[in-house]
């Protein structure tokens, strides 16, 4: 039996060209963080510490140019007082920014409401709490419309939120005949309306139901937003919509069950507002849209969609009025106080903008 010797098979051109290439295995050196770096990646993972850092030095800086009167337990409930309906109007924005929309009729919503409100308690005579519970409902079905139209409709909510605002500013000049219902109406006829104006005394300090009802609405949103399935569906949504259908999530529904309790958060503002101004004017917060978005811009959540935290605006908005009470306070004149707030909503875009560009 002889021996059976194997063929060699001969090399084809591409390995003759393996056999020349350089087989050193890639390696990449480890990049070292400096200072900034370090800070980029913190505030990354914290975005809720920007506003909580602008703050602290916003307190300690206005503390050191006003003087003790800043300090005030007077002076600090006050700027609790003056941001609470745009703290809560920020609340209902934020569910919409973190879905990456935006909603340009917040303070519409909220106004169209209160002289809801106030018409069908004073005009028609129904008890105060139908009239509100009515003016919650009609809240909610605002904030439907605009959920409506962006879903179903697919307009982008930008246009749809611009055009509500025309819609629900027109109804409301409408119903209320653009007139204004006195507080002492409200006083003879329903005084329920104005309870969140009233206030208690701690002290020197006299804190507003309106400031608690403030905190109260942040806390059970920071709660659904943390601790449901619902809302990390939000988050999901606002970070990226097609790998969330991908994944099983009905964002439709959840996109207009998101603009639907924002809608009753504004509902819930409303009452806030006749409170705070002690009458029902369809005049009032004019410019609550765009306080709203900068007390949410400054809080931290990104108008990209997906990111921050429900607390951030609360602080944000107490930026605002930190800045407002301790410029006021060093006779700085109203047109000032607007430029500094307005400097300081592009600056927080600006570090939103260089954290969302982090390295991994």
């Amino acid at each position: 039996m002889s021996d059976t010797t194997p063929t060699s098979r001969k090399k084809q051109e591409f390995e003759h060209t393996l056999d020349a290439s350089d087989k050193n295995v890639a390696q990449f050196e480890p990049k070292s963080r400096n200072i900034f770096d370090s800070v980029q990646h913190f505030l990354h993972g914290n975005p809720t510490m920007v506003p909580v850092i602008v703050l602290i030095c916003s307190i300690v800086i206005f503390g050191l140019v006003a003087g003790p009167k800043f300090f005030s337990p007077f002076n600090l409930s006050l700027i609790l007082q003056q941001v609470a309906v745009i703290g809560i109007l920020a609340a209902a924005q934020s569910l919409v920014i973190l879905t990456a929309g935006i909603d340009l009729s917040v303070g519409a919503i909220m106004v169209l409401m209160s002289v809801i409100m106030g018409q069908l308690a004073i005009t028609l005579g129904l008890p105060a709490p139908i009239a509100i519970f009515l003016g919650f409902v009609g809240g909610i079905a605002a904030g439907l419309l605009n959920g409506f139209l962006v879903t179903r409709i697919k307009l982008p909510p930008f246009i749809v939120t611009l055009g509500t605002w025309n819609i629900f500013f027109a109804l409301n000049l409408w119903l209320s005949g653009a007139q204004s219902i006195r507080s002492q109406t409200l006083d003879e006829i329903a005084p329920l309306l104005k309870f969140f104006g009233e206030s208690l005394a701690i002290g020197t300090a006299r804190v507003t139901y309106g400031s608690i009802l403030m905190l109260a609405v942040f806390a059970v949103l920071w709660y659904i937003l943390n601790h449901t399935s619902w809302g990390r569906h939000v988050y999901a949504i606002g970070d990226d919509k097609e790998a969330a259908e991908l994944s099983g999530i009905r964002t439709n529904r959840t996109l207009i069950m998101v603009y639907g309790l924002a809608g009753l958060v504004c509902g819930v503002a409303a009452w806030a507002s006749i409170g705070r101004v002690g009458s029902v004017s369809p005049q009032s917060f004019q410019e609550a849209n765009l306080q709203s978005i900068t007390a949410v811009v400054i809080g931290g959540i990104s108008l990209f969609g997906g990111r921050g935290s429900i607390i951030g605006p609360l602080i944000g908005a107490l930026i605002v009025g930190v800045f407002n009470s301790g410029l006021r306070l060093a006779g700085v004149d109203v047109l000032w106080q607007v430029f500094a707030i307005g400097w300081l909503t592009i600056i927080a875009v600006a570090i939103d903008q260089w954290i969302r560009k982090v390295s991994a």
